[in-house]
C-alpha cells in the first residue's frame, strides 16, 4: 500500500477544496490511502503519519506572495524530522490557491519546493501541458495556469470556495494521481 498525506493550510475553504481534489486524484490510484491533514491542528500522532507516509503533498494559499503563517508555522516545527532526515527519499509534491491569476503563486510553489528539497524529498511537478494559452484554448482547459511546478488554483476574492473552477480542481485530482504513481514506482 502506498499512504499519501495531504498536509495543507487553508484560510477561507479553497485551498481545502483543492486539498480534497489531490486526495481524490491519489486515491484513484489502486493500492493507495491517503488522508487531509490540517497542520493548523496538527498533533504529535501526526507527525508518526507524516513519517510513515510515501508521499506528502503541501499545499498552502499564497498570501503576499508566500506560503500562509499557519503552514510557515508547521515548516518552521518540522526541524525535528528535518534533522533526523524522517522524510528523505519521500515523495514530495505542492499546491497553491490565490484570488488573483498569477498572485505570485509560483513563488509559493517555489518556497514549498525548497522546504521539500531540505527534508531530503524527491519532488514530482505536474506532468499535464498548459491549457488556456491559444486562441482556440479556454479557462475550462486543465492546467489553465500553465504550472509545471504544482497544482495551481485561481478563486475569486468575492466568492466561496463553492464557485471555483472546475478546471483547478480536476488539474490537482490528476496532480494526486500522479504524485501516487510516482511513490508507487519508487515503492516497487
Amino acid at each position: 500500500m502506498t499512504h499519501v498525506v495531504i498536509a495543507f493550510h487553508s484560510g477561507y475553504g479553497h485551498t481545502a477544496r483543492q486539498a480534497q481534489a489531490v486526495l481524490d486524484g491519489a486515491l484513484s490510484n489502486p493500492g493507495t490511502t491517503g488522508r487531509l491533514l490540517a497542520v493548523d491542528k496538527i498533533v504529535d500522532a501526526d507527525w508518526d503519519e507524516l513519517k510513515g507516509a510515501d508521499a506528502i503533498v503541501f499545499g498552502s494559499p499564497t498570501y503576499m506572495g508566500g506560503v500562509s503563517a499557519p503552514f510557515k508555522t508547521f515548516m518552521d516545527a518540522s526541524s525535528k524530522p528535518w534533522y533526523t532526515r524522517d522524510w528523505q527519499n519521500k515523495v514530495a509534491g505542492g499546491f497553491t490557491t490565490s484570488a488573483s491569476q498569477s498572485g505570485d503563486k509560483l513563488n509559493t510553489l517555489i518556497q514549498l519546493m525548497v522546504y521539500a528539497n531540505q527534508h531530503g524529498m524527491i519532488w514530482a511537478g505536474v506532468n499535464i501541458l498548459p491549457g488556456n494559452n491559444s486562441s482556440t484554448g479556454s479557462v475550462d482547459d486543465l492546467n489553465r495556469l500553465g504550472s509545471f511546478s504544482g497544482a495551481m488554483a485561481q478563486a475569486n476574492a468575492d466568492q466561496g470556495a463553492e464557485a471555483m473552477r472546475d478546471s483547478d480542481l480536476e488539474t490537482a485530482k490528476q496532480y494526486g494521481k500522479r504524485i501516487a504513481e510516482v511513490a508507487t514506482k519508487l515503492r516497487a
